[in-house]
């Protein structure tokens, strides 16, 4: 019977389990010792960076308590302090970012595998890398000398029309107003959001890329036998299978999207209150917080400012110590590390 115990005749010793062992030669064993170290050794410098940050910030966080994180206010040597509104402002820029990113990367990194031809899937492979190696001070002033004047009337139009929703309210500003000045729309998260995502599709693009052209060909195969199309197959098979690499994908963009700095100062005017609008002038975000006032802190100040940065530093690890563990989970992720 499937299942039972087979019965064993009296007296007769039941069978060791066989271990199989490897005998790894010595190239092999170098290059295990040398992985296994490259790894460890990323470990302690992520563990010494954390380690240095709580111990600079533990004079600044002794001082406030619990209030650094409800004070929207930056005053830390003549009143209160706290990230509240930086914060704030770090995730909003961040979600308006990862957003856009990820439509803009799944649309690349799907045509990219499945419509482009061979000679210009090489070519895009190409730009879609060397995007993400252009420098952040580029992207700011691109965003802040060209974007921000040419979407000026998507913002106003977002607002004119879906303006009754509370993040999309512009203050002082009615609908379809002629005499609205476009100033009360620049240097907003949205604009910054926009070019923040232009920075991080490249991360989300490549993950994306990679989980889609390794969907299974039996699988692809099958769904065009049972009569789906191209786009059809796409939704069934290749869709599915990279699940965890957009997921993934999309929040590795997340964490860069959080510690973005120079585009981001270039680009918003600072307010030190929280900002739920996201079209309106104004935000702030904890990176641009301490790049705008490192240079001019007094030592009390700049326990605060590494207090800021150890609280980007843990929302930034979070994300992707959950990016890596879902892209590990995912079919995808179970391929590529095979």
């Amino acid at each position: 019977m499937t299942g039972a115990a087979v019965a064993r005749p009296e007296g007769q010793a039941t069978p060791e389990r066989r271990r199989l062992k490897t005998n790894l030669g010595l190239a092999d064993r170098v290059f295990r010792g040398v992985a296994r170290g490259g790894g460890a050794i990323v470990l302690v410098i992520m563990t010494l960076v954390g380690a240095f940050l709580a111990y600079r910030a533990l004079l600044a966080l002794r001082e406030s308590g619990l209030s650094f994180v409800t004070t929207e206010e930056w005053n830390p040597d003549s009143g209160g302090f706290g990230i509240a509104a930086v914060i704030v402002g770090t995730v909003l820029i961040a979600i308006v970012a990862i957003v856009v990113a990820t439509v803009l990367a799944v649309g690349v990194a799907l045509y990219i595998s499945e419509f482009a031809p061979l000679w210009l899937r090489r070519w895009l492979v190409g730009m879609v890398d060397l995007m993400a190696a252009v420098p952040s001070v580029v992207y700011g002033l691109w965003g802040a000398f060209f974007l921000q004047w040419k979407v000026l009337s998507l913002s106003r139009w977002i607002s004119d029309w879906f303006g009754w929703i509370p993040i999309f309210k512009v203050s002082g500003v009615t609908r379809h107003d002629p005499l609205a000045t476009p100033t009360v729309y620049t240097s907003s998260t949205f604009i910054a959001g926009l070019v923040v995502a232009l920075m991080v599709a490249p991360i989300a693009c490549s993950v994306m890329r990679e989980a889609f052209s390794q969907a299974p060909p039996g699988e692809r195969e099958g769904a065009y036998a049972l009569g789906a199309t191209r786009f059809g197959m796409i939704g069934t098979v290749v869709l599915p299978f990279g699940k965890g690499a957009i997921i993934g994908g999309t929040m590795l963009g997340l964490g860069r999207a959080l510690g973005e700095t120079i585009a981001v100062v270039m680009i918003i005017s600072p307010v030190f209150v929280i900002q739920p609008r996201i079209l309106e002038n104004g935000t702030s975000s904890v990176s641009s917080l301490i790049a705008t006032h490192y240079g001019e802190s007094s030592p009390f100040a700049l326990s605060a400012l590494f207090a800021a940065g150890l609280a980007l530093f843990a929302m930034t690890l979070i994300v992707n110590f959950i990016a890596a563990s879902i892209v590990a989970r995912s079919r995808s992720g179970a391929v590529s590390e095979v």
